[in-house]
């Protein structure tokens, strides 16, 4: 499995192409805007001799969705996206927020649910929902090549903002503690800004998880559990 990580916007959000095959790959998150972006994103495709097969959404954001109607167009492929996320894509059509412009939004998508399995690109995706930052987000688990595309639920030592429309901060700490945590620690994770990290080290080091890794409160665990 190869991973190509590339930074779009003012935002600095990872847009990241992962390919398990020759030739083939997924894009999650596009979020290359109009211009000179998506020609440097499709520029690296070319370069890597890599052709897309879908686009994997975490969320509806605008800042992680620029590119994916210009990228659905060139490659007449599909785009997994919670059916939740829809109102809040509806919703930045409407309200500009932070002064960036608008994401074009003629996309089509498919449903994706918890539990959802997508093949494509050579790889194997289940999906994970993870409502919080938004009503819709989800996490990308490749279990074979021990990865986590986490979009903007988890972070390396934060979690996702929770103030925008149609957050939780309830919902999210509930399912980053139910539903990551518990995945393997050697498992890295790929977020929607910043670096990478792993499972273990966010059990361990995460400030806003603190009531997960204070292990004197929970001392029947020991560290072959953690890892």
């Amino acid at each position: 499995m190869h991973i190509y990580r590339l930074v779009f916007n003012r935002l600095e959000e990872n847009t990241y192409i992962a390919s398990g095959a020759p030739g083939r790959c997924v894009i999650v998150d596009p979020g290359c805007e109009e211009g000179a972006e998506q020609e440097r994103l499709l520029g690296r495709l070319n370069e890597l001799g890599l052709r897309p097969e879908a686009i994997l959404l975490t969320h509806g954001h605008m800042d992680h969705t620029y590119g994916v109607a210009a990228l659905q167009r060139e490659f007449e492929i599909p785009v997994y996206m919670s059916p939740a996320e829809q109102p809040v894509i509806d919703y930045f059509q409407r309200v500009a927020r932070f002064g960036i412009p608008v994401a074009d939004a003629s996309f089509t998508t498919t449903d994706i649910n918890d539990g959802s399995v997508i093949s494509a690109g050579g790889l194997t995706f289940k999906v994970i929902s993870t409502p919080g930052h938004s009503p819709g987000c989800v996490c990308f688990h490749e279990e074979h090549g021990g990865v986590l595309f986490s979009g903007d639920t988890l972070f390396a030592g934060a979690i996702g903002r929770s103030d925008l429309f149609g957050g939780d901060y309830d919902q999210e700490i509930k399912a980053i503690m139910d539903k990551l945590m518990w995945l393997p620690g050697p498992t890295v994770i790929y977020p929607g800004h910043g670096p990478s990290s792993t499972i273990s080290d966010e059990r361990t080091g995460n400030p806003f998880l603190e009531p997960f890794n204070e292990r004197e409160e929970i001392p029947e665990l020991n560290q072959a559990q953690y890892d």
